[in-house]
């Protein structure tokens, strides 16, 4: 029963975050409670993560520089030219023009992680990723943004490393020493963590739709457009990139991932701090869509593998 109920739940992940978005929309407090536990939540999966991952794939994604260096580079190159390009080719009012480059400007996000884990991607060179890619925004998003916005702002760093440290490294490390631990009685039922991940990753979702249902109600549809488009150029530039530089399809991905998902969480934070609640919205918006994107692409992926 349990076996059928985890096919299930990883066959339809698409359709059961769809599903629960749709009822965010309708009733947001069914969901909105989940607010102040969304990092418990993704420490969660990412203790999940370490007890179907080994010490051995994260040394291999530490020597795989080529793809590491690859993918922190077209982070802080593709996603903020994106952000500029679709601003002028769509005629952004400036406040979105500004939201667009502050989301572009800043690193992959947690959720790259998760997206990672249930596309059967390179968790490993995802994590790894991600931690390069935050420990350089405190220096690269200001500089990008002063670059093209002409304004300054500053990023704690130690604060930005801490959070990634207690919802990214930490749960990870952990499940990594409790696989090495209990192996023996932990790999009868490792298969139950994708599908407890897909619930969770589904009810996130539906929780940041049911926070920003307002922001939805008015349903800005350029700006929606150009997020889109940004997202969708983010996960191409990734891919590709890594294919035609010789890196196989699952590291591609991996990297399709990571630069197309950004932390829109930090982005939100710093629109709103220095330049108001109007240039929050593509970081707003970005954070609904690209957490969907991934999901189907995680969805396409693990269907192509099963295969």
């Amino acid at each position: 029963m349990i076996n059928s109920i985890c096919r299930l739940i990883e066959r339809h992940f698409l359709l059961l975050a769809i599903a629960l978005s749709a009822a965010a929309y309708i009733e947001p407090t069914l969901f909105t409670w989940l607010k102040p536990h969304i990092a418990l939540c993704l420490g969660i999966i990412m203790f999940g993560m370490g007890l179907t991952l080994e010490v051995k794939d994260f040394a291999s994604a530490i020597r795989n520089y080529k793809a590491v260096g690859l993918g922190v580079a077209l982070q802080y190159a593709v996603m903020p030219i994106l952000a500029v390009t679709l601003s002028s080719l769509l005629g952004l009012p400036q406040e979105a023009v500004i939201g667009m480059v502050v989301v572009g400007a800043c690193p992959g996000g947690t959720a790259s992680n998760v997206i990672a884990h249930l596309a059967k991607a390179n968790v490993a060179l995802s994590v790894t990723m991600t931690l390069i890619s935050t420990c350089l925004s405190p220096i690269l998003t200001p500089a990008i943004i002063y670059l093209v916005l002409n304004q300054q702002i500053e990023i704690p760093f130690l604060p930005m490393v801490e959070s990634v440290f207690w919802i990214v490294v930490f749960p990870l490390v952990d499940g990594l020493i409790f696989r090495k631990l209990f192996r023996k009685k932990i790999d009868p039922i490792i298969h139950i963590f994708p599908s407890l991940s897909i619930l969770v990753i589904a009810l996130l979702i539906a929780c940041i739709i049911g926070l920003n249902h307002d922001m939805l109600a008015t349903f800005p549809v350029l700006v929606f457009v150009a997020v889109v488009l940004h997202n969708l150029g983010g996960l191409a530039a990734g891919y590709w990139g890594g294919r035609i530089t010789g890196l196989s399809h699952k590291d591609s991905l991996t990297l399709a991932i990571e630069v197309g998902m950004q932390n829109s969480g930090l982005g939100v934070a710093l629109a709103t701090k220095y330049f108001g609640a109007a240039s929050a919205l593509p970081g707003a918006l970005f954070s609904l869509w690209h957490n969907i994107s991934g999901v189907y692409l995680a969805n396409r992926n693990r269907k192509v593998s099963d295969k």
